[in-house]
Parts: C-alpha cells; sequence; structure tokens
C-alpha cells in the first residue's frame, strides 16, 4: 500500500491530518494519546534491533510535534489516520467525498454504514466488504420507498436482485438506450453479484474455517469501495434528475387545469 501513495500527495495529506488531529483533540496531551494508540514498536538484543512504525517527536519543552511525527510515517499508516478521522482523500480514493456528500442528509442509514465500512478498509477488509454490501443494498432500498416506482422491496432481497429492480424501474435497458449505454448497464448487475460473492465466499460473514481463501489486503476494498460510490452516485443522481423532472412536469399539467 505505501508504494501507491506517492511523496507528493502524503506531503499533501499530512497538511489535512495535522489540521483534523489538532481540531479533534485539541491539546497536546489528548494529541499525544491518539498518536500512541498507532505507535507500534519492538525491543531487540541490543539498539540495532529495536523497531518502530515511525517516531514520535517532541518539542524542546517536551509537547508531542506533531509535523515531524506525521511525516515520520509510511504512507500507510498515514492514510489509515486520515480514514479514521474522516479527512477525505479525494486523490487516492477518487469519488468519495462527492458520494458521501450527495448521501450524508439524504440517506442516513447508508452514509454511516459507508463510513464504517471506509474506518475498516485496512484494520478489517473483509468487514469493510460486508458493510459495502450492506450499503449499496440500503441505497437501493431507500431509492424504491419514492411512491412513483412500481416496484416494493419485501426486505430479503439480494443486492443482486435489488439491481434488477432498479434497472427496470430506471428503464436503463429500454431499447431507445445507445447499446454501449446498455452494456454498461448491464455490467452493473455483474459488480453487483460480484461484491455479493465476495462477502458470502471471501469473508467471515458467512462462516469460513481458516483453510478458505480470505480476503485481507485492503487494496481490493478500494476498488470495491470505488465501484460503489462511482455506481450509487449514478443511481442517486439518475433518481434526482430524471423523477424531479416528471414532478415538475405534472405541477405544469395540474396548473393547466386551473379555471384562470
Amino acid at each position: 500500500m505505501n508504494e501507491l501513495i506517492s511523496p507528493k500527495y502524503q506531503m499533501k495529506l499530512i497538511n489535512s491530518v495535522q489540521e483534523k488531529i489538532w481540531e479533534e483533540f485539541k491539546s497536546y496531551k489528548n494529541v499525544l494519546f491518539y498518536i500512541k494508540k498507532w505507535h507500534q514498536s519492538s525491543e531487540g538484543y541490543n539498539f540495532n534491533d529495536r523497531w518502530e512504525n515511525f517516531t514520535i517527536n517532541t518539542e524542546v519543552n517536551g509537547n508531542i510535534d506533531l509535523l515531524s511525527t506525521l511525516h515520520s510515517m509510511n504512507g500507510s499508516d498515514l492514510l489509515k489516520i486520515a480514514i479514521d478521522l474522516g479527512v477525505d482523500t479525494p486523490d487516492f480514493i477518487p469519488i468519495i467525498p462527492t458520494f458521501k456528500n450527495e448521501i450524508k442528509e439524504k440517506y442516513e442509514n447508508v452514509y454511516e454504514t459507508f463510513l464504517k465500512a471506509i474506518k475498516n478498509t485496512e484494520s478489517d477488509p473483509g468487514l469493510a466488504i460486508g458493510l459495502i454490501n450492506s450499503a449499496f443494498e440500503s441505497l437501493i432500498k431507500e431509492i424504491l420507498k419514492d411512491e412513483r416506482l412500481s416496484t416494493k422491496t419485501t426486505g430479503s432481497e439480494t443486492l443482486y436482485k435489488l439491481v434488477q429492480i432498479i434497472i427496470k424501474e430506471f428503464r436503463l435497458n429500454d431499447d431507445n438506450f445507445p447499446v454501449e449505454a446498455k452494456t454498461i448497464c448491464t455490467s452493473l448487475l455483474s459488480i453487483s453479484q460480484s461484491i455479493e460473492k465476495l462477502r458470502s465466499e471471501k469473508t467471515i460473514f458467512h462462516g469460513k474455517t481458516k483453510d478458505d481463501l480470505l480476503i485481507e489486503d485492503s487494496i481490493y476494498v478500494y476498488l470495491i469501495i470505488n465501484s460503489f460510490s462511482t455506481i450509487g452516485l449514478f443511481l442517486n443522481s439518475y433518481h434526482e434528475k430524471k423523477f424531479a423532472k416528471k414532478k415538475i412536469e405534472n405541477l405544469e399539467n395540474e396548473d393547466d387545469d386551473l379555471p384562470f
């Protein structure tokens, strides 16, 4: 993971993380306590064998020097802290900040589940995948609550089934769609099925033994999070655009019936 994060991006990220830490914890003491929770070290037989994942530096007065401490971290640890604090990482997880803003007020449950998935990306990739699957299901169910849509869910639908329903309701496979666009929409089914299979077959959600192949590398989770963010943003935007337009047209038709 560390080699994927460029030094230039780390420099930008450190500034954002530093500001967020002071905003969150306010005092030198609390900042030190927080940083120590990320610190790992081991003692060897001699000084040269001592290992630590980063150095906690101090100022002349003994307070933590947060800036130099953050600069001593590798990119992977820095990214984990950014995710834990809710610092947007648009250059590494591109579409997430936009998607978060879109669903924050409108779909609170989806938003909270999505944040939990992001926060567990590094520490528990399997859990993160399960949460993304749940957030995906919740988003579609929320959209399908629109009374102008004919299909209502029972609560037992799988993610794959929910995507089938939303494609049908949005008429994304209609003949008037360009072939290329229809192909992309059909791919939504494959993506949803793959996320569902990963959750069921490669995580502990459905009970696995130590001999089963489980996802333990966060790089795959980033792919899934980005995929869900892209699809989720599209579904939310399409719903708002198409059905807001229908609502306006209905109001205009009602006005035509007025006797003046």
